[in-house]
């Protein structure tokens, strides 16, 4: 379990982190989300032990992260801008890993070297940016890491890439326990994988909820409502919008608790629909504050 626990950060006054608090589940696939400088690469960093808080606690399994390599040889972390050696291949690398990480399994690097098919002797910086990216996942999963946190993992990496990649991912969570933090922006990607989702903005947590409660208590009603024009009362609108007779709404509440406001008001017609995860992204975070504008020029 990952727990990060009223953590602030600060740099030159600026407060980064204020008092976040976030649990990562084990064994579990848990989606970092949150708008550009929310503050999710500093979080990620002081997971890794990059960063030391100025106050709360991060902790792996009830150990204190920073400082602790007998945490961090159980952990891999691949950012999203991948650093090797200048002139390291990947041969020279997995020597390097193998004598930092005490469960590198040269026989599962051997295995993957199947499936990523890459030069082993070709300088990994003359690689296109998804084939460093396809090195690192190569190098980071041979490791068997009890704790695996991606920053933008797939960015880069062609369909049929990402679908490997992602089988790979999920075949350690099925079968080893591995426990998963992903940020990304691509939420479709992360709805696909992830059973647990925290939002953060502003370097505070906003929510916090697996990812079939999170869709459970927010939907999209689609209404017309009958000759009085009665309206459902009750229910918690975050948006709204009309196209004619049909009205639509983003409603926050449990299906049978809008279900049942909805049918007190006898429209001639209503149908409730789940949200995307980049739905709810939007509309939890302030709704048409975040909603693509029009620009006229």
């Amino acid at each position: 379990m990952i727990e990060v626990i009223d953590v602030v950060k600060t740099f030159e006054g600026f407060t980064a982190l204020d008092h976040i608090n976030l649990t990562v589940p084990s064994g579990s696939i848990y989606g970092l989300v949150g708008p550009n400088g929310s503050g999710k690469s500093t979080v990620i960093r002081h997971i890794t032990g990059v960063y030391k808080q100025d106050y709360g606690e991060v902790l792996i399994d009830g150990n204190r992260v920073f400082e602790n390599s007998t945490i961090k040889g159980k952990m891999a972390y691949i950012p999203d801008d991948i650093f090797y050696f200048l002139q390291a291949n990947i041969k020279d690398m997995m020597k390097y890993y193998k004598g930092i990480y005490p469960h590198f399994d040269v026989d599962r690097f051997e295995k993957l070297g199947k499936v990523f098919d890459l030069d082993m002797k070709t300088p990994i910086r003359k690689f296109s940016k998804g084939m460093q990216k396809q090195a690192a996942f190569w190098l980071a999963m041979s490791t068997k890491p009890e704790v695996l946190v991606l920053d933008e993992p797939v960015d880069g990496l062609d369909p049929v890439m990402r679908r490997q990649i992602w089988s790979i991912i999920m075949s350690d969570v099925s079968e080893r326990g591995t426990t998963v933090l992903i940020s990304s922006h691509n939420l479709r990607e992360l709805e696909d994988v992830c059973d647990h989702v925290g939002v953060i903005h502003n370097g505070t947590t906003l929510l916090e909820r697996s990812l079939s409660e999170l869709q459970e208590n927010i939907c999209k009603v689609q209404t017309v409502l009958n000759d009085s024009g009665k309206r459902p009362e009750g229910l918690n609108i975050l948006h709204e919008s009309n196209s004619g007779k049909i009205i639509t709404m983003v409603v926050r509440g449990s299906y049978d608790e809008i279900t049942t406001k909805m049918e007190a008001a006898s429209p001639l017609f209503y149908d409730m629909v789940p949200l995307s995860l980049e739905e709810i992204f939007v509309y939890e975070l302030g709704g048409e504050d975040y909603a693509v504008k029009d620009i006229v020029f």
